[in-house]
C-alpha cells in the first residue's frame, strides 16, 4: 500500500482537490457539484482565513486523494463549535484515507483550536461515512428533511457532532473528569 501523507492544503493544490470532486461518488456524497473549476478552488484556498479554516489533504505519491477540513464559526458565541466537511476520491475508499484524515482533524481540534464541538451533516444512506464518524465519537442529533438536491432528488442529512471528551481545564481547577 501507498504511503498516505497528510499535510495542510495549499492554492498549488486546487488542481487535486478540484479532481475529487470529478467522480459522481464524491458529488453524491458531498454538498459540492460535480465539474469543479480549479479557478475556483485556487481562490478558495488563496482567500482562506488561516486561523479559522484549516484544510488538509491526503497525499500517496504525488497524487491528492482525499482532504478535510474544519471551519470555524465567525460568531463569537460560536468559537466553541468547529464545521467539517471531507471527501475522499471514489478509487481510493477502504484504504484508511478517512481515517488518517479524521486523526489529524480531531487531534488538531482536540489539541490546538480548543474546540469542544465538532458538527457535520452526511447524507442518512452513506454507512461507510457514518461508521467512520461514530468511531470517532460523533453522534446523531438530528435529520434534516430535503436538505438538498442529490442526483436530481431532494436528500436526508443527519446533523451529528462531537463533543470534546476531555475539554482542556485552567490549571489548578482540580482533576479532569
Amino acid at each position: 500500500m501507498t504511503d498516505i501523507v497528510i499535510r495542510r492544503a495549499e492554492p498549488s493544490d486546487a488542481e487535486g482537490i478540484a479532481a475529487t470532486f470529478r467522480s459522481r461518488g464524491a458529488s453524491l456524497g458531498t454538498l459540492q457539484n460535480p465539474y469543479p473549476s480549479i479557478a475556483q478552488w485556487t481562490e478558495r484556498l488563496r482567500a482562506n482565513d488561516p486561523t479559522r479554516n484549516y484544510v488538509l489533504v491526503a497525499v500517496a505519491g504525488e497524487q491528492i486523494v482525499g482532504h478535510a477540513g474544519l471551519h470555524g464559526v465567525e460568531n463569537p458565541r460560536r468559537a466553541h463549535a468547529w464545521h467539517l466537511g471531507m471527501v475522499v476520491r471514489d478509487d481510493w475508499h477502504n484504504r484508511r484515507v478517512g481515517t488518517r484524515l479524521m486523526e489529524a482533524l480531531i487531534d488538531l481540534a482536540d489539541h490546538w483550536l480548543g474546540a469542544l464541538r465538532i458538527e457535520l451533516t452526511v447524507y442518512v444512506g452513506n454507512e461507510h461515512a457514518l461508521r467512520l464518524y461514530r468511531n470517532f465519537g460523533f453522534e446523531i442529533e438530528g435529520t434534516h428533511r430535503a436538505y438538498s438536491l442529490r442526483d436530481g432528488e431532494y436528500a436526508d442529512t443527519y446533523a451529528m457532532a462531537r463533543l470534546h471528551p476531555h475539554p482542556p481545564r485552567l490549571p489548578g481547577s482540580g482533576p479532569a473528569t
